[in-house]
């Protein structure tokens, strides 16, 4: 049995942010994932200024620069009703922050993952089965490599970093699947997408409501497209995701002509997310969890990369700080999950209202008809773009009555 500082079960954007801020602080890292890189995840492929900047703490721009991606200069969204309003990210914002990446996960993961890399011992095709615990505290880990033996590391901290169906979390007891706040979603790859901008596009059409459909640009002509849509409402209302998609796309007149020579590129996938509008707890006596394995994805949005890299680096500065203190009780490490929630609770809780308010089509309609009206409305819209915290404008009663006497 080998023994490390901490153990990060998940090779993805949370766990490989978290390994490499760790092992730069000179930390001892083991960092296990169950796949090996390069490899494919589902999901939409936005990468937001929230990422942009721990990409840039993290030192790997450049290579990201350098890898397949579409670069994102702004939002176009659109009404049930037809409505379109593009918003562009604005310039010379406080973040200093104008555009994003769409970056397929296969190509995105593995840049990250080969930078953790170079600051943490890594074993792919290793499955994680069970916990090491003494005395309520966990201590290491253990499971089944590919040649189908069974080995144990022990360390004193183990990081969740497995994703939306994270094996630590369910091990932990934390782990809860509430219809009401996990998304249900599918993606494809296509080529030949007539009208393809620097814009990821939403559209909060008939076919998909209450959800959104969406067309994200990536390299060469080719986008990721797929459709999202909260667990409950699925189930409510047996929409099938697949069906609902392809009648956007060959039906509604906003995509028809769009699509009509457009090609699938491999299998349309699907996936389940766990919004951060549910709390489950995120720390204890010898474990964090980060990322999708801590229910951190934007419940309006769909997004969860930008959650997974910061949560990935909050998660580093806690443990650095418990081994400064030698204390890795549950107590001292509670510190990363009062960061991570003062951090990002006000920003779900908005994200969460909005989600809400997306149901409404006479809501949509009207907003969406005075954005795209309202040279004003159309900049604060972009101001979120880069700053979450404007995102309370929305939720606010006041808004909507600035909204409707516009």
């Amino acid at each position: 049995m080998q023994d490390y500082d901490v153990i990060v079960v998940g090779g993805g954007p949370a766990g490989a942010s978290c390994s490499a801020f760790l092992g730069k602080s000179g930390k001892k890292v083991l960092l296990l994932d169950k796949a090996h890189f390069p490899r494919d995840k589902t999901c939409g492929d936005g990468i937001s200024g929230k990422s942009m900047r721990i990409l840039k703490e993290l030192g790997i721009t450049d290579a990201i620069e350098r890898a397949p991606h579409g670069k994102i200069h702004g939002v176009m969204f659109s009404s049930p009703n037809g409505t379109v309003v593009e918003i562009p990210i604005p310039k010379g914002n406080a973040q200093k922050i104008d555009y994003g990446y769409c970056c397929r996960r296969e190509v995105f993961d593995n840049v990250l993952y080969q930078n953790a890399k170079k600051y943490a011992t890594t074993m792919e095709g290793f499955q994680v089965t069970d916990l090491l615990t003494e005395d309520g505290v966990v201590v290491g880990i253990k499971g089944i490599g590919e040649d189908k033996a069974e080995a144990e590391f022990r360390a004193k901290v183990v990081v969740g970093a497995d994703g939306a169906n994270s094996i630590v979390a369910r091990k932990l007891g934390v782990y809860e699947a509430k219809p009401d706040h996990w998304c249900a979603a599918i993606r494809g790859y296509y080529k030949n997408v007539r009208g393809l901008t620097p814009n990821i596009e939403l559209h909060f059409i008939d076919e998909t409501m209450p959800g959104y459909f969406w067309i994200f640009p990536l390299e060469n002509g080719y986008a990721n497209v797929g459709v999202g849509m909260v667990l409950r409402d699925l189930q409510k209302k047996h929409v099938n995701l697949k069906d609902a998609m392809n009648k956007a796309m060959k039906d509604n007149l906003l995509f028809k002509d769009r699509f009509a020579q457009a090609e699938l590129v491999g299998d349309i996938k699907g996936w389940n997310l766990p919004f951060g509008s549910w709390h489950w707890k995120a720390h204890g006596a010898g474990w964090l969890l980060i990322g999708d394995a801590a229910a951190l994805v934007d419940p309006f949005t769909g997004e969860g990369i930008g959650n997974a890299l910061l949560t990935g680096k909050m998660a580093s500065d806690a443990i650095n700080e418990a081994f400064t203190a030698n204390d890795f009780s549950e107590k001292f490490l509670k510190r990363y999950e009062d960061t991570m929630r003062a951090e990002l609770d006000p920003e779900l809780k908005n994200s969460y209202n909005m989600q809400r308010v997306g149901t409404k089509n006479w809501l949509l309609n009207l907003f969406m008809g005075k954005a795209s009206r309202s040279a004003e409305l159309r900049d604060m819209i972009a101001g979120t773009l880069t700053d979450s915290h404007s995102r309370n404008k929305y939720v606010s009663p006041l808004f909507y009555l600035r909204v409707l006497m516009a």
